[in-house]
């Protein structure tokens, strides 16, 4: 785990691959709590028996957002960012998902901030966010998440 006291700090780690989550398991029960928060019950992520027998991966899947919205857990597992008053998830940009993640995969983040940038007592740090998949060659997916930090 790295961590980040300040802009000064975080620009120095611009370009930089700063590290990778722990493994997290994706397991039925947490995808289909997903379903019903997100009212998507489409059936290859919920009806276990219809995707053993129609999905490609013959097993139901993880919805894509669902993933994504894993980043801010999987994120403070690599960085913890001291000295903030606030923290904005400020949105994503060139996302694509690669790969589809069956239910019992395990998923890692692997981080690298690409940009570090002062707006006038904002800092907007963007952070390409590559989810991998355990035994997969295909990430998936390779976004750019983007945080604003508001330091003391």
């Amino acid at each position: 785990m790295i961590i980040i006291n300040n802009f000064i700090e975080y620009k120095a780690l611009e370009g930089q691959m700063v590290g990778f989550s722990e493994w997290y398991t994706i397991d039925q029960k947490q995808i289909n709590r997903f379903a019903e928060a997100t009212l998507d019950d489409q059936w290859i992520h919920i009806n276990e028996e219809r995707a053993k027998n129609e999905c490609p991966f013959k097993s139901t899947i993880a919805h894509g957002y669902l993933l994504l919205a894993l980043i801010p857990y999987l994120w403070k597992q690599i960085a913890e960012v001291r000295n903030v008053k606030m923290e904005i998830n400020y949105g994503i940009e060139n996302l694509k998902f690669g790969q589809a993640v069956p239910v019992g995969s395990d998923v890692q983040l692997q981080a690298t901030v690409k940009s570090v940038t002062d707006l006038r007592g904002t800092v907007k740090v963007v952070v390409e966010a590559k989810l991998l998949i355990r035994n997969y060659s295909k990430p998936a997916y390779v976004g750019d998440v983007i945080f604003l930090y508001h330091f003391l």
